[in-house]
């Protein structure tokens, strides 16, 4: 058992050398998407996208306000 051990151990260490180069990959790889359930113009519209120009000034990642009104708000949901 104890052999299975040592054969075991090289391959966990490979396999978490590998996953932790993919962790540094450049997060998120396309423009975030944030979803407003409310028609443009509104209150809801203009506070999302006064924080979403704060978000995309730290992040620098760009952030698109996607507005979907209707079916009393279940659509953006």
């Amino acid at each position: 058992m104890q052999h299975v051990r040592y054969a075991i151990a090289p391959v966990i260490l490979a396999l978490t050398i590998i996953a932790l180069g993919e962790a540094h990959a450049q997060y998120p790889a396309r423009p975030l998407r944030w979803v407003v359930p409310y028609t443009p113009g509104g209150i809801t519209d203009s506070v999302t996208r006064i924080v979403t120009q704060k978000i995309q000034d730290g992040m620098g990642q760009p952030v698109v306000v996607e507005n979907r009104p209707g079916a009393n708000s279940i659509v953006g949901a």
